[in-house]
């Protein structure tokens, strides 16, 4: 349960940044030409990602993978929030947003193995992966009620952070209660 909200909250948060980022650009005065750049050169964080994943998963813990993945993204999404420029900085933190979605989907791809083993995996894939994609569908809908409801790009992407900050907690925590979910909760329990 803390795996799926966790992963449910990052996922609303992350996709609704992303698409709402060429708006959070333009709100911060950057042509659109340039605000397309750093929405492109996000992309390319995520390519990188997703490279520098295996070192990762070879040296990190499953607690540490998920705290520096998420975290990456909860703070990329704080900076794009209250940075309003130079452009450089904010294509950094749009790539480092994006060498968090990068690694995010793989981590996301190996959260029951990590965790339970491949004992179930189909139908534990699906209880997890169900909430996850229906946030994904509704983040770009998200994206805009925020900016209408608060006013501003930039405060609706303060509020994904927190809700990426609360998502990030969540999974954390569900990575740490791995030991004692596979030692002594089946499955069907533990998601």
């Amino acid at each position: 349960r803390l795996l799926t909200a966790g992963l449910t909250l990052v996922a609303l948060a992350m996709y609704a940044a992303l698409l709402a980022l060429v708006p959070l650009m333009l709100e911060r005065g950057l042509s659109p030409q340039t605000a397309a750049w750093v929405l492109g050169l996000g992309g390319l964080g995520q390519v990188a990602g997703r490279l520098v994943y295996t070192a990762l998963a070879r040296y990190a813990s499953l607690v540490v993978r998920t705290a520096t993945v998420f975290g990456l993204v909860t703070v990329s999404t704080a900076v794009l929030a209250m940075v309003p420029g130079p452009v450089g900085l904010l294509v950094a933190a749009s790539m480092t947003a994006g060498v968090g979605r990068g690694i995010a989907t793989l981590l996301q791809a190996t959260a029951v193995t990590d965790r339970w083993g491949a004992r179930g995996y189909g139908r534990l894939s699906g209880v997890l992966g169900l909430p996850v994609l229906l946030a994904t569908a509704l983040a770009p809908g998200a994206g805009v009620v925020l900016a209408e409801v608060t006013g501003s790009y930039a405060t609706g992407f303060a509020v994904l952070a927190a809700v990426a900050a609360v998502g990030t907690v969540l999974m954390v925590a569900s990575s740490s209660t791995r030991t004692s979910c596979s030692a002594g909760l089946a499955p069907s329990r533990a998601t």
